[in-house]
């Protein structure tokens, strides 16, 4: 056991102390017990922050480094939410460090081994029933650090009421605009790490479906990871594959048919495009004017029919896009984020045993936090 993991922080062990009550007696008492432990111990005048567990997995040498030695790293991570959020926001201060009555925040950071990491994902599984069984992946895309990789899962669980466990992957962006060919190098050499996560939480014991949300180059990351999967003869990560989300997706047309086709038309994978993504326009300048699946015009027939051809779930957000880029719209709009929540939320056969639709972030004061 490592050493950081044996020191975790009295935040970190109150919250998944808490949520882990969930072996002992159903999803709703426990996550009720949970909610008033905490704020009993904690309490304060301006209302409880929402505290989002999510666990990491990532390629990168370390949060401060983009670099990479081959190695994954794992961590949990306690990201607060602050009592005044708004859907589609992260809020980050202006200036100085951020305060939890107003900002997201990063709690805690336990680093964990391979085997810490599989067990602590077991445990929080351990007890739970339906919906609340799925796990979650985020896949971060170009020009993205680990904070804000975090910091948007929690957001998007929080927004699209997710009441499974999150997982970030992350993978060493240089979180610079002009470094756009150095990403993708990192993020083809990440594809085997992806993989191997994706394949250990699919067989955690006792996990509903995994569910995948990917952004930008992430997305091209996340489907070589599943096509990667499927050639090694574990199609639908063994029949627990869930929805496939592809947001903004750089991904070049041609590429993504070949995917496909050895992913197989029976995964559930969305594209979510917007023919005004200027982040795409760029990408596909960089690679010759070679268009993007994420910037595809959807109205047009031909267009639309020759992806759906591919057994692809279409959504155009051109009319909701956000920002100057219109490459984040999948988080920022309200609208967009519900229809996310809506897919990771819906009953599958796998889910025949589903009692509850959603179990809240586990709420904590945001005066108290320290003591």
């Amino acid at each position: 056991m490592s050493a950081s993991y044996a020191r975790a922080s009295l935040v970190t062990i109150m919250v998944f102390a808490a949520v882990s009550l969930a072996a002992c007696s159903s999803p709703i008492e426990s996550f009720t017990g949970a909610t008033a432990s905490v704020s009993k111990m904690m309490s304060g005048p301006t209302g409880p922050a929402r505290v989002v567990p999510i666990l990491s997995a990532s390629t990168r040498k370390s949060d401060t480094s983009n670099g990479s030695d081959g190695t994954i790293r794992y961590a949990q991570n306690m990201i607060s939410v602050p009592p005044g959020h708004k859907s589609g926001s992260i809020e980050l201060p202006t200036y100085g460090k951020p305060d939890p009555k107003n900002n997201f925040v990063l709690l805690s950071q336990n680093e964990l081994d391979e085997d810490e990491f599989k067990n602590t994902l077991a445990t929080n599984i351990s007890g739970r029933v339906g919906q609340n069984r799925d796990v979650l992946v985020f896949v971060h895309g170009f020009n993205t650090g680990p904070e804000e990789a975090r910091n948007r899962l929690a957001q998007v669980m929080t927004d699209g009421h997710f009441g499974g466990v999150g997982v970030v992957f992350t993978w060493p962006s240089k979180g610079a605009l002009l470094a756009y060919e150095a990403d993708k190098e990192h993020a083809t050499a990440s594809r085997d790490a992806l993989e191997q996560t994706l394949g250990d939480i699919a067989a955690t014991p006792g996990v509903g479906r995994v569910h995948v949300l990917a952004h930008s180059m992430g997305t091209w990351l996340a489907m070589e990871a599943l096509r990667q999967h499927a050639i090694a003869g574990h199609m639908g990560l063994d029949g627990h594959l869930g929805e496939v989300m592809l947001a903004a997706p750089d991904i070049d047309i041609d590429v993504f048919r070949q995917q496909m086709a050895r992913v197989g038309k029976s995964a559930k994978v969305s594209v979510f495009a917007s023919a005004g993504d200027r982040a795409l326009g760029i990408s596909s300048k960089i690679a010759g004017d070679r268009l993007r699946l994420g910037a595809l015009d959807i109205k047009d027939e031909a267009t639309r029919s020759e992806i759906e051809k591919l057994g692809v779930q279409i959504y155009d957000i051109t009319a909701d896009a956000t920002g100057f880029m219109h490459h984040d719209t999948f988080a920022e709009a309200p609208t967009v984020v519900a229809v996310i929540g809506q897919k990771i939320g819906s009953t599958t056969d796998v889910q025949q045993q589903a009692t509850l639709d959603y179990a809240p972030p586990v709420p904590v004061d945001t005066v108290n936090r320290d003591r």
